[in-house]
């Protein structure tokens, strides 16, 4: 399938043969590529991916290689992001993950300490996804900003709670009655949000932009534009109401940069 938005920079190509499921349950994209013109960087790594590997619905059940602690984790990044924190259940990420009660509560004192340790390992899993995307191929970085937001419009694929996010999803719920789990979620969403600031700032210090926000601001705002985009698309049920609202955050950091740019290819 072909994901292209007028103005953009580039399309992605992404088929049915780049969805692989691995042994942890995810589902994820694969081999999404820029056109040859643009950028030559294969995406063929393991299974991550904070706001998109969509998770397979299958249980871990007979995997019997994977120890019972990512077996249970990878039960709560599905459950979770399917009902919601409130409503998911010892018993149920149990059953899910294919292990015994006992093993539940010899590897997590409580379903709080699951919730916390399934919020840093969702940081790891994303981290490694987006540290390999093929946006980061770009030498401007402006052309990283861009394509780091197209590459969330690409992989907006499959249920609704198979590209939202798990910790967006259990900050909304516990912001205010448990803060280790609120903590957690905005270590997560923001340590993500630093690794486009680097970007934003250098494309700052490139078109010599100056003014009353910063690289850390609008970092933090394309976090806040794909979390509403989220939310939009469970009350909506789909991802087209996430895609449009990615294209306008596309559109608003290229107003931005818009100036900036055309001065700087006047002078060189």
């Amino acid at each position: 399938m072909k994901y292209w938005s007028p103005g953009f920079r580039s399309a992605y190509w992404i088929s049915d043969e780049t969805r692989q499921t691995f042994a942890t349950g995810f589902v994820i994209v694969s081999n999404i590529e820029y056109p040859p013109r643009v950028s030559n960087l294969p995406i063929d790594i393991t299974p991550t991916s904070q706001y998109k590997f969509p998770m397979s619905k299958q249980t871990t059940r007979g995997r019997s290689t994977a120890p019972a602690r990512r077996k249970l984790l990878d039960a709560a990044l599905a459950v979770i992001r399917e009902k919601g924190y409130a409503s998911t259940t010892v018993d149920e990420l149990c059953a899910r993950a294919g292990v015994a009660k006992g093993s539940f509560f010899y590897h997590f004192e409580d379903k709080e300490a699951l919730a916390v340790a399934a919020a840093d390992y969702w940081s790891e899993m994303t981290g490694v996804f987006f540290a390999a995307a093929p946006y980061h191929g770009h030498e401007d970085p402006l052309d990283r900003v861009l394509g780091y937001i197209e590459f969330r419009k690409a992989i907006l694929q499959g249920e609704v709670a198979e590209f939202t996010c798990l910790v967006g999803t259990m900050v909304q719920e516990v912001y205010q009655s448990n803060p280790a789990i609120r903590d957690a979620c905005d270590a997560s969403i923001s340590g993500h949000a630093e690794k486009v600031e680097a970007d934003i700032a250098e494309a700052m210090k490139l078109y010599r932009i100056s003014g009353d926000w910063t690289a850390r601001g609008l970092a933090l705002h394309t976090q806040a534009v794909l979390q509403g985009a989220f939310i939009l698309a469970k009350a909506k049920g789909a991802a087209e109401i996430a895609a449009a609202s990615v294209d306008h955050l596309h559109r608003y950091i290229e107003l931005l940069f818009e100036t900036a740019k055309r001065r700087k290819k006047e002078t060189s």
